[in-house]
């Protein structure tokens, strides 16, 4: 099994020898592209390396018990070589779920529009914890933040809210995050100190860079506004923000992030083919019945996918049936046990249909 991750690893040390080359150092458009697929293979370099030390390890065991008698270093090697062939069976188990097959947007950058659904003003105030909450997340891997899309409610809630998050494996990490997320908690404003129930809904889409969508320039209505800012950013005094609208799915997108609305216009053009391409992609997992199986739950945009029980200092995933505690430490983003809970039972799914 090991073997067969030998290509990918010949890959990685091209593209590191690429990375040094001056005309592509000079490039920066090209540079990052290399980088970025150069990362994407990290995982495999690293495990290989691995797997030659633990050959290394076995092979200079077994050496040994090969050249001596000596009790206590016979006792030393054979031990070494027990665990030297674990090591290895480790590897080749690791080996095995890499080699499954692949979401080819895995390894690519995520939009995550996060909307309020039913429950007034208290959906639109954990509306906006959500997407902080997701904000703080990226933060924490060290990926970088851009805020597209932001408005607010009049008591400070969300409205709507979009953010890029720029970073290898960042859709891997978040697309299980896409549905509806339902909260329970006594609000600010209930007197009687009644739990309320409020939705959210949460999109996750991998940023396209190559796509056979194609646009007319027809089907499509662009208005542009004046932004209002966010963050703390001033109003902007320009008719910057755009507003395109899809004519044949009415499928809506603003972007109000740049100054310039030529770059607010190709924003807003990027997240309408990242939102065609998961429609697209949406309509094939309904159709496929082999790739509902490996999916960890529906799939469905409107399947509700968790509850944050605030009186319970609970947070429960529907589809995987995990429930973790410290529900203020989750809001400030430590959703890694979660993340990596619904990482490990899309594994299992594969394997068991693979």
């Amino acid at each position: 099994m090991i073997e067969k991750i030998l290509p990918f690893v010949e890959k990685y040390k091209a593209l590191g020898e690429q990375m040094c080359d001056p005309e592509i150092l000079g490039n920066i458009a090209e540079y990052t592209k290399i980088a970025k697929e150069h990362s994407a293979l990290q995982e495999y370099a690293d495990l290989y390396a691995r797997y030659e030390r633990a050959e290394s390890k076995l092979k200079d065991a077994r050496e040994i018990l090969a050249e001596t008698t000596d009790a206590e270093l016979v006792e030393m090697a054979t031990a070494e070589e027990s665990e030297a062939q674990a090591e290895i069976e480790e590897i080749e188990g690791e080996a095995r779920i890499l080699l499954l097959p692949k979401d080819k947007n895995d390894d690519s950058s995520v939009y995550i529009e996060v909307r309020p659904a039913a429950g007034g003003d208290e959906a639109s105030l954990f509306g906006a914890e959500l997407f902080n909450m997701y904000r703080r997340y990226a933060e924490k891997k060290g990926w970088k933040v851009e805020i597209i899309e932001y408005s607010e409610t009049e008591v400070g809630g969300l409205k709507e809210g979009v953010m890029l998050v720029d970073g290898v494996g960042a859709y891997r990490a978040l697309k299980w995050e896409s549905g509806v997320h339902r909260v329970q908690r006594v609000p600010e404003t209930e007197s009687q100190g009644r739990v309320h129930t409020s939705t959210v809904t949460v999109a996750v889409l991998p940023e396209v860079e190559e796509t056979d969508v194609e646009i007319n320039e027809k089907d499509l209505r662009i208005d542009t506004y004046r932004s209002g800012g966010h963050g703390g950013q001033g109003v902007n005094t320009t008719d910057s923000a755009v507003r395109i609208t899809h004519l044949p799915t009415g499928i809506v997108v603003t972007c109000q992030d740049e100054r310039s609305q030529i770059k607010n216009k190709d924003r807003a053009m990027k997240i309408l083919v990242a939102k065609l391409e998961d429609m697209a992609r949406q309509k094939a997992i309904n159709e496929n019945a082999q790739q509902r199986k490996s999916q960890v739950g529906t799939g469905d945009r409107s399947e509700r996918i968790r509850t944050y029980n605030f009186p319970q200092d609970r947070v429960t995933d529907h589809r995987i049936g995990l429930s973790l505690h410290s529900i203020n430490n989750f809001m400030q983003g430590d959703i890694d046990e979660m993340l990596d809970a619904l990482h490990q039972e899309e594994i299992k799914l594969k394997m068991e249909n693979a």
